[in-house]
């Protein structure tokens, strides 16, 4: 059968990717496709008016154009803010994203923060540079520890299964999931988030941005965690308000916290979190790993056939909520 696909490659993009290779790929799998690949917005401008489907960015000057549009595969799995536009919201159109091809990575990389939390190796680490010897770190013994996940879709799920073999009492927060992922002993609405932060010596952010979650964690929520417990984003830096975790930090309401991601990125080589000792910085590298332009590739091209087809499509997005 066949339809007309535009795959509008991201600004700045240069030099041969995995896109390239998606023309013969999916010529492959649907031979009556029709491909137009545009290298910017302009471009996309001019093809787009044909497109029934299309991957990439599609802005409101571009959408507009768009009189056949039924599918946009956006190319991230918690796109630039705006992204989701109202005209799209609005619209019939649907969009898919890629969540769940960084699940191990990003779980890695959490578990690597409470790891080093749970001995003491941010502490270490630093003493190291100083040439210090103290062993007085008050360790965190995981079996007897409870974490809560804010957001058990793919990669919380996958957090919640690690910190379970690690012997963690594994608390879960989700407004969307209704059936306990492997690992977790308690699931949660978020109206709940506040009974049982308490508990956490863990509390991990795994949330996208979305209109419910922008600021979401502030200084009322440290408040409510343990003196003890640590705050750990690898979601997205609008959901936490970095200048109510300075200050939480500084007056000992929370023991320490690890971020992937910030309101700014980068972060401004003057912001407090950098001096602080209770406090591990990364940056924005959760997601890196191998097999991620495999893994998009292997979805895009499942999602072509199933729009070809007429089937459902898979990681369809609630566009009013963003993801």
């Amino acid at each position: 059968m066949g339809f007309n696909l535009l795959i509008l490659r991201a600004v700045g993009e240069s030099g041969r990717s995995h896109i390239d290779a998606w023309p013969a790929k999916l010529r492959e799998a649907i031979p009556d496709i029709e491909i137009n690949v545009a290298n910017s917005t302009g471009e996309a401008m001019e093809m787009i008016e044909e497109a029934d489907a299309a991957f990439g960015d599609i802005v409101p000057e571009v959408f507009e154009r768009a009189t056949k549009l039924r599918w946009i595969a956006c190319p991230q799995a918690g796109p630039r803010a705006g992204y989701y536009h109202q005209a799209l919201i609005d619209s019939e159109v649907e969009v898919t994203n890629t969540r769940d091809i960084y699940n191990d990575h990003i779980s890695n990389h959490i578990m690597s923060f409470v790891l080093a939390f749970a001995r003491g190796l941010h502490v270490y680490v630093q003493q190291q540079m100083r040439r210090e010897w103290d062993s007085s770190y008050e360790i965190i013994n995981l079996p007897d520890s409870t974490v809560v996940i804010i957001g058990v879709g793919g990669i919380g799920g996958e957090t919640a299964r690690l910190c379970a073999e690690f012997g963690m009492n594994v608390l879960a927060v989700d407004p969307r999931v209704t059936e306990k992922p492997p690992g977790v002993a308690e699931l949660y609405t978020p109206d709940s988030l506040g009974e049982i932060l308490p508990e956490a010596d863990f509390v991990i952010v795994t949330v996208p941005e979305t209109p419910a979650t922008q600021g979401m964690f502030d200084a009322e929520f440290f408040r409510r965690m343990s003196r003890g417990g640590h705050f750990i984003n690898i979601g997205r830096g609008a959901t936490t308000i970095l200048n109510d975790l300075v200050t939480a930090l500084e007056a000992g309401e929370i023991r320490g916290a690890a971020l992937d991601v910030f309101q700014v990125e980068p972060l401004p080589s003057d912001h407090a979190l950098w001096s602080m000792s209770n406090v591990i910085i990364t940056p924005h590298c959760a997601g890196a790993g191998p097999y991620l332009d495999d893994r998009r590739t292997d979805l895009f091209i499942e999602n072509c056939v199933r729009f070809n087809d007429g089937g459902a499509l898979k990681n369809v997005v609630a566009k009013d909520n963003w993801f």
